[in-house]
């Protein structure tokens, strides 16, 4: 059985992070949608009170003012729900942020089903779609605690438009301190040659390692990769993982439609076409609930993910 590992926010480590690089590049400057207590922000605020703006309930200000930073020299971190960014600011990131190129960093915040609670309205679940169709950008989600501080550090390092996302709920840290990080290149976290079952976030991450478990048991060996990456998204992971495996499953907490999984089924079309089952949000809005309820009610915990694998591994061209 896997052992449950120590639970962390991912806000969190962000939070810490930024106070962190903020203290070695004066350039940083933090901005929220007046949810800075619930996207940790507010930590920022504290320690440098003079680089932190609070732009009230108005996302498309928000971004519009971090692209004008932006072009001053200044590295705006804009944070607030991700059904609100890009929700409600999709044309300002395109237009003010996107198509110039600008260096400014987003973080989209309340991803996927795991915000519980709070329902449809408030549970991204079209996010990565809405982005990874615009030029320039690229899209993150950090597995874990350990892995969001050193996506940290990337993405100061990277000058362009980036997306960090990240759920509300603690989650269980899986990478390890001396994990590489780097972005566009995915981590194997378990090796396997029957299937490859491609992650993103923690929480369905761990599902994945238990439905590997239960595989091994049926004698099936399962792979399994973080994909903490949307886009770029890792071609040479996917080529080995069809190559070597011949059957994918993705799994996400995002509609299957344009999301992590659409995205490597697109890369596989044009490379080595391989059978890919989806887990994910079916078409279908949010409900409220616990996190392991939602998992259940929308076909995201391990059970399903094992069926995926069967289905997929049925699929393979005999040789």
């Amino acid at each position: 059985m896997v052992a449950v590992p120590e639970m962390k926010l991912t806000r969190e480590a962000l939070a810490d992070s930024l106070v962190r690089l903020g203290k070695i590049n004066k350039n940083i400057v933090v901005m929220d949608a007046d949810l800075s207590k619930s996207t940790l922000t507010n930590k920022f605020a504290k320690e440098y009170p003079d680089r932190f703006f609070d732009m009230g309930i108005a996302e498309q200000d928000l971004i519009a003012t971090a692209a004008g930073l932006a072009l001053t020299g200044k590295i705006p971190f804009c944070a607030t729900y991700g059904v609100f960014l890009p929700g409600r600011c999709w044309d300002q990131i395109r237009v003010s942020i996107c198509y110039p190129n600008l260096n400014v960093k987003l973080i989209a915040a309340h991803g996927g089903v795991s915000v519980g609670a709070d329902g449809a309205t408030h549970q991204a679940l079209e996010d990565i779609a809405m982005l990874r169709a615009i030029p320039n950008i690229v899209l993150l989600m950090p597995a874990d605690a350990i892995e969001m501080s050193k996506a940290a550090d990337a993405v100061i390092k990277h000058v362009g438009p980036v997306c960090i996302r990240m759920g509300r709920e603690k989650v269980p840290v899986i990478t390890k301190p001396e994990d590489r990080f780097e972005i566009g290149v995915a981590n194997v976290l378990l090796e396997g040659t029957d299937v490859t079952l491609i992650g993103q976030g923690s929480l369905i991450l761990f599902e994945c390692l238990i439905a590997a478990e239960e595989l091994k048991k049926k004698g099936i060996s399962a792979r399994v990769v973080n994909m903490h990456t949307s886009k770029p998204i890792d071609g040479k992971c996917i080529d080995k993982a069809a190559l070597e495996t011949g059957a994918i499953v993705t799994a996400e907490e995002h509609q299957v439609i344009g999301g992590m999984g659409a995205a490597v089924a697109e890369y596989c079309a044009k490379s080595i076409p391989t059978p890919i089952e989806f887990i994910g949000v079916q078409d279908r809005f949010g409900e409220s609930g616990t996190p392991k309820e939602l998992f259940e009610e929308f076909g995201l915990s391990a059970k399903f993910i094992i069926k995926a694998a069967e289905k997929a591994i049925g699929r393979k061209r005999k040789k």
